[in-house]
């Protein structure tokens, strides 16, 4: 269960100063504390982040970063993976980054699922994150959304028989039976 801090409006200078040990993300004014992730999510995030950045090592054309602070306006999260093309690496700043992903990529927990789907995936869109991924790791599937005009468009759900490929990163392959390889559900 999600805790949301709520009992007034949090500011990002607010969230700034928090420094507690604890996990928060920013949304709407309201401090929400993101617990831990679970062993399964962390796997996953890790696997997904490595055939990104080893990719990235032979094709340098961004980076690639595993949980770190995104200012998207008034609001802060912490995506599980992300990317930033090369010409646009002037949003990453000392501490956070400052703007939209290209890419932003959520491992579902059953904590946060809601938040990832709809307000996480609102503001995303909002602020012009170019795709999108949610990696539910109980079913292993992994849903793609690019970014309409009006709206995120469905690129489709794929599992461990296929091989998950971006135009946000021409050339990359990421099978994703070696993505969710010996995890079981929970």
């Amino acid at each position: 269960m999600v805790v949301v801090l709520s009992d007034r409006v949090y500011t990002v200078e607010d969230y700034m100063k928090l420094d507690d040990g604890r996990r928060y993300e920013l949304i709407g004014g309201e401090l929400i504390m993101v617990p831990r992730p679970r062993y399964k999510h962390q796997k996953i995030a890790g696997r997904i982040f490595m055939k990104i950045e080893s990719f990235l090592e032979e094709n340098p054309i961004g980076e690639v970063v595993q949980e770190v602070d995104v200012c998207l306006g008034d609001e802060v999260v912490a995506p599980d993976v992300l990317f930033i093309s090369r010409d646009r690496l002037d949003i990453i700043g000392e501490l956070n980054v400052q703007g939209a992903p290209d890419l932003v990529i959520e491992i579902l927990s059953p904590a946060t699922a809601s938040y990832d789907k709809k307000q996480k995936s609102r503001l995303y869109f909002k602020h012009g994150v170019k795709e999108y991924w949610l990696v539910d790791p109980d079913v292993k599937f992994v849903d793609v959304y690019a970014a309409g005009e009006k709206e995120w468009r469905w690129m489709g759900a794929f599992d461990q028989e296929d091989v998950l490929t971006t135009a946000i990163l021409p050339g990359l392959e990421i099978s994703l039976a070696e993505v969710f390889k010996g995890l079981k559900r929970e």
